[in-house]
């Protein structure tokens, strides 16, 4: 399987602009620009696509993985990507994984184990050479949640 997505800058970094486009169309002309990268301007840039890419995958995996032998109702995960000034650049440093888990039949060690599991795993996690971290919470019948935090370098 491949993906594609193709961009076109315009300009230098500071007053420039990039349109972003993907091969399935869902993503069509999408501008970006260094003030929307660094200076906070509403719009997207480089991290957050990752950061996309990143939840939509683990949030997939962690399907395929509890499904096997559990009844997945509903996986929500958020993903952080840091970006930090390093010498006379950037560098994306880590990617902090959230996810809040509904499946039923799965016990609390269970779940974190296999979670951590699917980080290791999650086809995104394996691209990036950053730091990931990982708060997953199970959501048990009683309403109650459970959380752990395990940070792992992937390289």
């Amino acid at each position: 399987m491949k993906s594609h997505a193709a961009v076109t800058w315009t300009g230098n970094l500071r007053e420039g602009k990039g349109q972003i486009s993907s091969g399935s169309g869902v993503l069509q002309n999408i501008t970006y620009s260094a003030a929307k990268r660094f200076e906070g301007e509403p719009g997207t840039n480089p991290e957050e696509l990752i950061a996309a890419a990143h939840a939509s995958c683990f949030s997939m995996a962690m399907t395929a993985e509890f499904s096997k032998a559990f009844n997945v109702k509903k996986i929500e995960t958020s993903a952080t990507v840091t970006l930090e000034k390093q010498g006379d650049g950037f560098q994306i440093v880590s990617s902090h994984l959230d996810t809040e888990a509904d499946i039923e039949g799965v016990d609390e060690d269970q779940f974190q184990r296999m979670a951590e599991e699917v980080k290791v795993k999650c086809p995104v996690s394996r691209a990036l050479n950053v730091t990931i971290t990982l708060e997953a919470r199970l959501k048990s019948s009683k309403s109650q949640t459970d959380v752990a935090s395990r940070e792992t370098r992937m390289n």
